[in-house]
């Protein structure tokens, strides 16, 4: 019996350790998934049909690309749409290889994970309707404030000086798309969210100058691509061509062509140009986690 237990005990750690060198894995299936959000803003959002774009998207198709080098041969890649929810576990346990999304860095999750150096540092935000006249913290007062299940910005909404004395409901939408409706529909008074989420999100709105980004910044966060932990070999790879692409002047066209130029599927202008945080990570590449930047 015990020679049993020993034996399947071998086996599964066999099988972790296969699992974690994305580069073998990728080469003996033929195969990658890609893990993409439906509506993360200008990151990484769905067209329809099976087809997805964005920033990180096409960082993502960039360290495929490589990939595929590396093993010699094309690859098959797959779409695994991810929520805030289930995003970390799906990398963990082999179902999604690469999240190409807008997963914030941060000390606990690198517990779990892995993530290549930061590509886009964000501004924690709050979206209101210009008729509600909300403008700060202070105005949200015994409102109603919409998130995103399984993401932090309510705590950090909580946490934020400003925000001492301030009671507020919150209500939760299943992804950020129905945490905008939330807002849209009046049955939230103020989205808490990414900067570039909440932009992207008004843009694509029936009624974009409806809505507008206001009050203080909550919080400023390192988003980045995330792999399995414990996969040196890959994420050299990955922190490689984002090296290069940063080198070579294509992270830069890559921001503009998302958040900058009309984008589909209804040419929309999310309209946000690259901020000087992001400019700074871009000069010094590192996967230091969401706590190192507040220490700043």
């Amino acid at each position: 019996m015990k020679k049993q237990l020993f034996a399947v005990a071998i086996t599964a750690l066999a099988c972790m350790a296969a699992q974690a060198d994305t580069i073998a894995k990728v080469k003996n299936a033929g195969a990658i998934t890609m893990g993409v959000r439906d509506s993360s803003g200008a990151l990484s959002y769905t067209l329809g049909d099976g087809k997805y774009a964005g920033f990180h998207f096409e960082v993502c198709q960039r360290i495929i690309g490589n990939l595929e080098k590396a093993v010699g041969k094309k690859v098959d890649v797959k779409f695994q749409s991810v929520t805030s929810q289930n995003r970390i576990p799906l990398v963990q346990n082999g179902t999604v290889d690469i999240e190409c999304g807008s997963t914030t860095n941060n000390a606990a999750r690198q517990k779990d994970v892995a993530f290549v150096v930061t590509t886009f540092v964000e501004e924690v935000r709050i979206a209101a309707k210009v008729s509600s006249g909300i403008t700060s913290i202070a105005q949200l007062v015994n409102k109603t404030v919409a998130t995103t299940t399984g993401t932090t910005s309510v705590q950090l909404l909580r946490k934020h000086e400003r925000a001492n004395g301030v009671n507020f409901n919150e209500l939760f939408g299943k992804d950020h798309a129905d945490s905008f409706l939330l807002l849209e529909s009046g049955r939230a008074d103020a989205f808490v969210m990414d900067g570039q989420i909440l932009a992207g999100n008004i843009a694509t709105a029936k009624n974009p100058a409806d809505f507008r980004i206001v009050g203080e910044v909550l919080n400023v966060e390192p988003i980045a691509i995330m792999i399995r932990k414990d996969d040196p070999a890959f994420k050299k790879l990955a922190d490689d061509t984002v090296r290069d692409m940063v080198k070579n002047g294509d992270m830069a066209k890559a921001y503009d062509k998302w958040f900058v130029q009309p984008i589909p599927p209804k040419n929309t202008r999310v309209g946000l140009v690259a901020s000087e945080a992001t400019k700074t990570a871009w000069a010094n590449l590192n996967d230091k986690p969401a706590e190192d930047y507040a220490k700043k």
